[in-house]
């Protein structure tokens, strides 16, 4: 058996594109696909809101979400770990 263990809970990694609510970021989660016919990778991108329990992510934090039980609405993703601090220019 392999020494790490594979996780079962969903997480996604993407780019902070609000912090404007309390307590929640709005995430930006890009991926490429295939076209089926023509053969040109597209980017497909998708909004998520996740949990920031700290309230202390930036626009352009790159971070990684996992999935939750629902906590509001919208809102069913929690921020697990942060992979990338934004540039302050």
């Amino acid at each position: 058996m392999n020494a790490e263990k594979k996780s079962l809970t969903r997480t996604l990694v993407g780019r902070v594109v609000s912090n404007k609510m309390q307590k929640t970021v709005t995430v930006l989660v890009e991926r490429r696909v295939k076209h089926p016919l023509y053969g040109k990778y597209i980017v497909k991108s998708n909004k998520y809101h996740a949990h920031d329990a700290t309230d202390a992510l930036n626009e352009g934090d790159v971070v990684e979400i996992a999935a939750s039980r629902p906590l509001s609405r919208t809102k069913t993703w929690t921020v697990t770990r942060v992979v990338e601090t934004a540039q302050a220019i």
